[in-house]
């Protein structure tokens, strides 16, 4: 049933995608599970938390409850934002934006337990005012207003744009699982595995579709059995990683700090990362065929919100929707919301069990770049997409031109001059994705259109 509010979409559309499964349809238990676990195999959960341990300087054990606290949170955000929230086919894992606030405020508050229970308390408030603003709707306004077809599939293109780079330096040439020759060539084997399969299930609709499902995890498998040969596949941690290990408790393993300037520092974060995710449900919205509506964005800025309190509550950091799944979609067809619970499910049990998320983080980066890249391309084109039945002029050009420009400089930027900025030009700047979409609908509204 059609509500009022569902007719109040956003006006953007473009072909529809060719899908097998559309979110509300059914699938099969079985086939959920072995769907979820070739999403949760695609994403890159478990870096996040590394990264923070690393630069943060926790202990073994600490970077552990870390990292098994962020994939029950991802899980759990999953299954909020999918079946109770937004309603649409959208995993949540943690985000990269908050990780120059989280390392400040650790640091201002003396570090230690109490720097932590600082970045946990003022996450623990943003999370409430995000909640307060996707109720009052003011966010959807300011959606509506300023994100247009063409504003909406520049923001679309530039998240594939903006990941794309990251997968082919980071993933594949800067991996260090094994040499650059053999990253490449894993990242080739995976990728080329991938696309074979998705040509397979297209060249034969009916008794081939299980070749385009199952691509994704197809190619990973082949990643890693050449990965194998190779003699870089690395299973030690898994076999050193114990079955079932307690999640951290809060008021037990840590607590809550509230400092001022922490909370404020972490709000302006909330509202980048608000800014952020709004890419991937316009990304997701378009590979399902179904415009965003005002309750789509106002539940999903709630859900947003709901899923940061969760991730706070257990000790770990902020979560957003992962636009990986979107390119996943497009290669597999199935977008069923099941799938997604799945997912939240596989989460929450590689976070009880620490060997089941040390296999995951046991593939080779390449192997997982190789089919990241693609995805992040698939993104793009999603992008484009949305763009093509828009007459472009000479403002249309710079709208697209300058963000796609200010994607690929920001994403180049040497670290060293980013760290040398104001904090809050870092975190402006450290985010490619929000500091391009500010700039097409900063350009939107600001250029004339020519008569």
């Amino acid at each position: 049933m059609i509500t009022q509010a569902d007719k109040q979409e956003l006006p953007m559309q473009s072909e529809p995608q060719q899908l097998t499964v559309l979110p509300d349809e059914k699938v099969s238990a079985a086939k959920s599970i072995l769907l979820g676990l070739q999403h949760v195999l695609a994403m890159d959960v478990y870096v996040v938390p590394f990264l923070i341990a690393m630069l943060i300087g926790l202990q073994s054990g600490q970077s552990s409850a870390l990292i098994q606290s962020t994939f029950i949170a991802a899980g759990l955000a999953t299954i909020v934002q999918t079946y109770f929230c937004m309603k649409l086919p959208i995993a949540q894992g943690p985000s990269y934006v908050p990780l120059g606030a989280i390392v400040s405020i650790y640091a201002a508050s003396g570090g230690g337990q109490l720097g932590w229970n600082s970045v946990l308390g003022a996450s623990l408030i943003g999370a409430v005012l995000v909640i307060i603003l996707g109720f009052t709707g003011f966010f959807n306004k300011i959606v509506k207003s300023f994100i247009p077809p063409i504003v909406g599939g520049t923001i679309i293109f530039i998240v594939g744009l903006s990941l794309l780079p990251v997968a082919i330096r980071d993933n594949i040439y800067g991996a260090a699982d094994a040499t650059m020759n053999q990253n490449v060539l894993l990242a080739l084997i995976s990728g080329a595995v991938l696309i074979l399969f998705v040509i397979l299930g297209s060249l034969i609709p009916r008794k081939g579709s299980i070749f385009r499902i199952m691509s994704v995890m197809i190619a990973l498998i082949a990643g890693c059995i050449a990965a194998d040969f190779m003699g870089v596949l690395d299973f030690s941690a898994v076999s050193e990683a114990k079955w079932f290990s307690m999640p951290q408790m809060p008021f037990a393993d840590f607590g809550f700090s509230f400092n001022f300037s922490a909370i404020v520092t972490m709000i302006i974060i909330y509202l980048v990362l608000l800014a952020e995710t709004t890419g991937t449900w316009f990304a997701v919205s378009n590979v399902i065929d179904k415009p965003l509506s005002e309750k789509n964005i106002n539940r999903g800025v709630i859900g947003e919100g709901i899923s940061c309190l969760i991730a706070a509550v257990l000790g770990s950091t902020p979560v957003t929707g992962y636009s990986t799944n979107a390119g996943i979609i497009s290669i597999t067809g199935i977008a069923s919301r099941r799938v997604f619970l799945a997912v939240g499910g596989w989460f929450v049990l590689f976070g009880c069990s620490g060997k089941l998320a040390a296999l995951i983080s046991s593939i080779p980066t390449a192997v997982i770049g190789g089919v990241f890249t693609i995805v992040c391309g698939i993104i793009a084109i999603n992008g484009i997409q949305v763009m093509k039945n828009e007459k472009i002029g000479e403002k249309e050009m710079y709208v697209v031109a300058v963000p796609m420009i200010l994607t690929l400089a920001l994403v180049l930027i040497p670290k060293d001059f980013l760290y040398s900025l104001p904090t809050f030009v870092q975190y402006l700047l450290g985010s490619p994705i929000l500091a391009a979409s500010l700039a097409a609908i900063l350009l939107n509204k600001l250029l004339p259109r020519r008569r």
